[in-house]
């Protein structure tokens, strides 16, 4: 035991704790979610890319199932699970999503309105003609290291040889522990242009490169609308862009006009459209806008439509600065242009990442040229070593004819020993002992057919030596003169520019802020109607009217207010909730309503209503509030008069809750009636005027286990009778008292 025990590490708990998740942050920074600088892909774009790569998927071949790329990728390089491959597959393809798209997509890849792509085993795919080009060409020129996978079965790209800055042009998006990446996508041309001119001068600022990267350029189009913004952004890599979607008037007959969205911001892609266009209707059916008739969405592979049909005489300004403001349709996209350079996570602005890409550039170019400088230093050893040989070559025929063995033979014309060959003369053996050809350009004379002898054969040999020292001597030059690399790096550049560059989408500018006026409501005086459910609804006081009867019967709560008000809604727990009445449907008599619950604070599962009024009314008027324990008080109106939509109207003692709250007057009689049919009968002027902040006072002294059941108003001499335990008691013929008594006791 004693063994085992001296075996056990004793470590302390935080620390190992500590060491374990930072190690587990950074392979989540590191080998997940953020982007090299370099390729500016995150390590699953890269694998699935060079997985493609590897099975021959190219832009000239037939597309493949996305089942097997996505399997092969999991298996040899990435096992973290089919659905971040599958899915970083389909981002890639999605020309919505990214500037330039990698994989060229068969079948269904979703679309810009969120539409999730096929599942993998019916979807196709292969690379796009620029990703060979510029992401994947030179792979077997040695231009990147090659480390271990997961398994090390296989070798994998540590970088791949992107030729362009795709950080920049692809953008990228990733949550890391701590930590995330959000870069927008940019213009290809726009893009090169500013990598050319660092590459003229690296002392360049932030500001003269914006010559040339004016700003995001998104797949969707859209306005940049805070231009100004922008230098701070490149400089520091981080802040805020403010995008809004591109809106069109259209003129139709008869005078009437309609928006029409045909660009919508980046941050839209996806259900933001859906939303979008749930807002709208929301804006009409709240009365925030009465100009819009109908919205349709005539979105298609084509691009985005989004139409609003307006009523004539509509205010088309200030309903464009509306969706601006209570929409999506004006939206910010958060910079943080986070990657990981040099093995660790770095926020870098517009000219770090160019520069990166340019170090980069120079170090692929360099690796390449070293290689091919290489490749062709040996084939001009192999010429010049056939070239020699053509001179002397009935000598080395006769070597090989008097040799006894490949080896005898290599050795005589690699060192000119002649001991084990016969030759037919000894000039012939003097000639043969001063051949001095290397390793190589023996191997190539001893497999060098026959038909290469032939003239024509012999000056092709020659031509091809000369291109041969031209190769070299171009690639010495590009490797010992920064000038020749940096154009070589350029005229790849513009080739990429020529062929895939396109027009900017994104409009960059500054523009105002989106300012509109609110119409105001047009004033009128409606009827609240709450039933026992306590589902509500308003209605015109005519259709009321028409309809009195019914709505008495079938409504507990019945308050006139204007459309404009509140009503508030005093509950057991001493709360009041207020609902904008706005808020709350408007419309037939017959129609259902929504649940009070919906549209407020309150809940009918954890409180009890006591009364409902109208907010204006109550302002003018003073409240009286009785509690279960026999607490009494007055309140004034205006105390109730707040903005909040939920406040605490009183003050309750432990177990205690409001049973009553009425309006209350000078010259009313108020009765309070106990449990066990105590009656107490007393001025209204004996209550106390309170804050809403206070207990108040007792209004009646309670037997043990007695408690209020309820508290009546009524007017001196006026016949006033209530049933109790179904026996009447007339209140008005109740002996009055004062406030804080027992009470009397009716006969029942």
């Amino acid at each position: 035991m004693s063994n085992n025990e001296s075996q056990i590490i004793r470590t302390e708990y935080s620390d190992l704790m500590k060491k374990s998740y930072i190690d587990y942050a950074m392979s989540v920074i590191i080998a997940r979610a953020l982007p090299d600088v370099r390729d500016g892909l995150k390590p699953v774009q890269r694998r699935t890319l060079y997985d493609m790569h590897e099975l021959g998927i190219r832009y000239d071949k037939p597309y493949r199932k996305c089942a097997r790329i996505v399997g092969d990728t999991m298996g040899k390089y990435h096992p973290h699970g089919d659905s971040s491959i599958y899915e970083s597959l389909v981002v890639m393809a999605q020309d919505f999503k990214k500037g330039m798209v990698l994989v060229d997509g068969h079948g269904n890849f979703g679309s810009i309105e969120g539409d999730g792509a096929a599942a993998m085993r019916y979807t196709e795919a292969r690379l796009t003609k620029f990703a060979q080009e510029a992401y994947l060409s030179d792979m077997d020129k040695n231009v990147v290291d090659f480390g271990p996978n997961f398994d090390e079965t296989e070798k994998e790209p540590i970088v791949l040889p992107v030729r362009v800055p795709n950080l920049l042009i692809n953008g990228a998006e990733g949550i890391a522990v701590g930590m995330a990446t959000s870069i927008p996508t940019h213009n290809l041309g726009e893009v090169v242009d500013a990598v050319k001119a660092y590459m003229k001068n690296d002392e360049i600022s932030t500001k003269q490169l914006m010559k040339y990267v004016k700003g995001p350029d998104f797949p969707t189009g859209g306005i940049v609308v805070n231009k100004d913004d922008l230098l701070e952004i490149y400089e520091t890599g981080q802040g805020k862009i403010k995008i809004r979607g591109k809106v069109e008037v259209e003129e139709l007959k008869g005078g009437k006009s309609q928006l029409v969205i045909s660009e919508i911001p980046y941050t839209m892609v996806g259900s933001g459209i859906g939303k979008f266009l749930n807002d709208v209707a929301n804006l009409v059916e709240t009365k925030k806008t009465t100009d819009i008739v109908d919205i349709s969405n005539q979105s298609s592979k084509e691009g985005i439509r989004i139409v609003l049909e307006l009523k004539r005489g509509a205010d088309v300004e200030n309903l464009k600065n509306m969706l601006y403001k209570k929409t999506r349709l004006e939206d910010t996209f958060g910079v943080n242009m986070l990657a990981v350079a040099n093995g660790r996570p770095e926020t870098l602005g517009l000219k770090a990442i160019i520069e990166h890409h340019v170090d980069f550039q120079f170090e692929l170019t360099t690796r390449k040229y070293k290689t091919l400088l290489a490749k062709e230093l040996e084939r001009k050893e192999v010429q010049e070593g056939l070239i020699k040989a053509c001179d002397v070559i009935d000598l080395i025929i006769e070597i090989l004819r008097g040799s006894k063995s490949v080896k005898d033979a290599r050795n005589c014309l690699v060192n000119g020993v002649t001991d084990n060959i016969k030759f037919k003369s000894n000039i012939s053996r003097k000639m043969a002992a001063m051949l001095r050809f290397t390793e190589r350009q023996a191997t190539a004379i001893l497999e060098m057919r026959l038909y290469k002898l032939i003239g024509l054969e012999i000056e092709a040999l020659q031509k091809e030596h000369e291109e041969t020292l031209k190769n070299i001597a171009r690639y010495e030059d590009i490797l010992n003169n920064y000038g020749s690399m940096s154009d070589v790096i350029m005229e790849e550049l513009d080739a990429f520019k020529k062929e895939y560059g396109r027009k900017r989408r994104t409009v960059v500018e500054n523009a105002e802020e989106a300012v509109f006026e609110e119409k105001k409501i047009e004033e009128q005086e409606v009827v609240f109607l709450m039933d026992r459910f306590g589902y509500a609804k308003t209605i015109d006081i005519s259709v009321y009217e028409r309809n009195k009867e019914a709505a008495d019967n079938e409504n507990k709560y019945i308050v006139q207010c204007m459309n404009t008000g509140k009503i508030c809604i005093f509950t057991d727990t001493g709360k009041m909730h207020q609902v904008k009445v706005l808020d709350l449907p408007y419309g037939k008599f017959r129609d259902k309503g929504t649940p009070i619950d919906n549209v407020s604070n309150y809940s009918s599962a954890e409180e009890r209503i006591v009364m409902v009024c109208d907010s204006e009314q109550m302002r003018f008027a003073k409240l009286l509030f009785a509690t279960k324990q026999g607490m009494v008080k007055r309140v004034e109106g205006l105390e109730f008069h707040v903005t909040k939509r939920t406040i605490a109207a009183t003050k309750l003692q432990d177990e205690d809750e409001v049973v009553s709250v009425q309006v209350i007057n000078d010259n009313h009689q108020v009765a309070l009636q106990s449990k066990e049919g105590f009656f107490l009968r007393f001025p209204a002027s004996d209550i106390p005027e309170k804050k809403k902040g206070a207990v108040g006072v007792r209004g009646i002294r309670l037997k043990k286990n007695d408690e209020l059941e309820h508290a009546y108003l009524f007017d001196e001499g006026v016949e006033s009778k209530v049933i109790y335990k179904e026996k009447e008691v007339a209140l008005n013929r109740l002996k009055v008292s004062k406030r804080d008594g027992t009470g009397t006791k009716t006969r029942g």
